[in-house]
């Protein structure tokens, strides 16, 4: 019996869902999702991870749970949660609590709340040498502080009103509708916000928080990314601003939190920025800028550096010639280069790019998928979460050796949860598309595989359609298919990430030729082999997988 022969088990497995570095280097905190008091719902708490010795620990345990956790320079930890202060469970408004700010100390006294907003706080970030943060919170557009918020809100509960009035695009991202309230950024000082609370616990919720953008009435700050300086002078974030076909793009803008004046660092029609990040010496911003997809080609994507004041000298693309998209990207500590990853042959490896040359080296070469690198402040070590089709999430310590050296092989650290055993075998398959493209893809084999007892094989295509079959996933999870007799195989076929522009070109804007001939053609060459049924075989997937499916 595996957890992947039973759902409520596979279910139960920690998931580490991201990692944040303490500012000696000493320890992660990590948000991990389980099944929470009420199976029918996940919870995620904050566990401490020693990036060296010792058992990790669970730091937060509240029925309500506890996410994006990160650290204020003196080693205290922010983090959101919905959990109540003593008293009423819900707000004034009757609606349940939402998420607010709250700070553990250093010390690892008890965590207590330092800020809330009527509308919740959907995100968190701070400065890298001052007690500063920068949190994100929807507000009606209009109103002109917190508690015109909250008497707004109140306003709808007790008129029974839930009907959102859109005037514009776009009403919906992704999987969740926008509105009726949209994004602001609120700065703060963490031992303003303390002192604020202990004296006057009474006060509306929020109000010694500055509201930086009272400009921001429509869709431009939802879903963008922000940072700031490392002296918390400045925020950064992404900016949406319509353009004239229709539809809308992201710029960056820097935003001077005394004083809240508020300037574009970059944009260009047809492209986006975002995750932006300022470099440790507070000069240069960088960020992903990703180009929109036309009918004609699908937009390139690479990372770019800008001036933080502004400077005449404009953005500079870091990665020119790299044939790989960026997904995350972060600073080392000294500034002069930069750490990033990019899906590539069904991998996603860590790359560092150095900010004066442009030269790309790659540090990690195993199958693995990297993500929420966190490098150390010595520069001696890269922290990460990595993942395999046949591994959750891990965090790891990679030992550097200087931008010229070889790392050394990751190293997993003690977290939570003893990590699982697959129901069988990973294998690399490859075949050649009809126009004499290499294809390649994943062979997922059940235990007991084998030329006198071949499996049956599901196909299972990827959806995006830009993306890889390059690292465990929680809801398309193959093990569970292997766990009952399923061979399964994870093709990358054109429109796939991780190899080249071309490769997505191959595909772009004719779905049901090239994807639909590559994932037939690497179908047959697996189908041939003696420990497959080929006989016996089905297809599935979710989104394009759907779609190719239904093709």
């Amino acid at each position: 019996m595996t957890p992947f022969s039973d759902l409520t088990e596979f279910l139960a497995i920690p998931a580490v869902t991201s990692l944040s570095l303490s500012p000696d280097g000493r320890w992660l905190a990590a948000t991990v999702q389980a099944p929470g008091p009420d199976p029918k719902k996940f919870g995620t708490s904050i566990w401490r991870i020693y990036t060296g010795q010792g058992a990790p620990a669970r730091l937060t345990r509240s029925a309500e749970g506890e996410s994006g956790p990160v650290f204020l320079p003196d080693g205290a930890l922010l983090f959101l949660s919905r959990r109540p202060e003593p008293g009423p469970a819900k707000d004034a408004g009757g609606e349940p609590a939402k998420p607010a700010l709250w700070l553990l100390p250093a010390d690892g006294g008890e965590a207590r709340r330092i800020a809330a907003l009527p509308g919740g706080i959907a995100g968190v970030t701070t400065a890298r040498a001052a007690g500063r943060f920068l949190a994100a919170g929807p507000a009606f557009p209009g109103t002109s502080g917190p508690g015109e918020d909250d008497a707004r809100r109140k306003a709808r509960t007790d008129a029974g009103v839930s009907a959102i009035l859109h005037s514009g695009e776009p009403v919906r991202f992704w999987d969740h509708d926008l509105g009726p309230d949209c994004v602001r950024l609120f700065g703060g000082s963490a031992a303003a916000q303390d002192q604020a609370h202990d004296q006057h616990r009474d006060q509306e919720p929020g109000q010694a928080l500055a509201d930086l953008t009272p400009e921001a009435s429509g869709r431009e700050l939802d879903e963008q990314a922000f940072c700031l300086s490392p002296d918390g002078s400045v925020a950064v974030t992404g900016w949406r601003v319509p353009e004239e076909s229709g539809g809308g793009r992201a710029e960056l803008v820097r935003i001077d939190l005394d004083g809240g004046s508020r300037r574009r660092l970059a944009g260009a029609s047809g492209a986006d920025y975002s995750a932006p990040r300022v470099s440790p010496d507070g000069r240069l911003v960088l960020a992903i800028r990703s180009g929109h997809d036309t009918y004609q080609r699908p937009g390139d994507v690479t990372l770019v550096v800008t001036e933080l004041d502004g400077g005449a000298d404009g953005e500079r693309d870091l990665l020119p010639g790299f044939d790989r998209r960026p997904l995350a990207a972060e600073w080392a500590p000294d500034g002069e280069s930069v750490f990033f990853t990019a899906d590539d042959t069904g991998r996603r490896p860590v790359f560092r790019v150095a900010t004066a040359t442009g030269e790309v080296r790659q540090v990690t070469t195993d199958d693995a998928a990297y993500d929420c690198l966190c490098p150390s402040p010595d520069g001696q070590a890269l922290y990460a979460l990595r993942a395999a089709i046949s591994e959750p999430p891990a965090p790891v310590r990679i030992t550097l050796h200087g931008p010229d050296g070889e790392p050394d092989p990751p190293v997993r650290l003690a977290g939570p949860g003893a990590g699982v055993t697959v129901p069988g075998r990973v294998e690399e398959v490859t075949a050649e598309a009809a126009d004499g493209t290499p294809i390649r893809g994943w062979l997922v084999l059940p235990e007991g595989a084998t030329g006198q007892a071949p499996a049956p094989l599901l196909l299972w295509v990827h959806g995006g359609p830009v993306m890889s079959w390059n690292s465990w996933s929680w809801r398309w999870n193959p093990w569970l298919m292997a766990a009952r007799g399923y061979a399964v195989l994870l093709p990358d076929p054109a429109l796939s990430t991780g190899y080249g522009q071309d490769f997505i070109a191959r595909g772009h804007g004719t779905w049901g030729e090239n994807p639909f001939t590559d994932v037939m053609a690497i179908t047959d060459a697996v189908t041939a082999r003696p420990d497959i049924d080929a006989d016996r075989t089905a297809m599935m997937g979710g989104s394009f997988g759907g779609y190719m499916a239904n093709w």
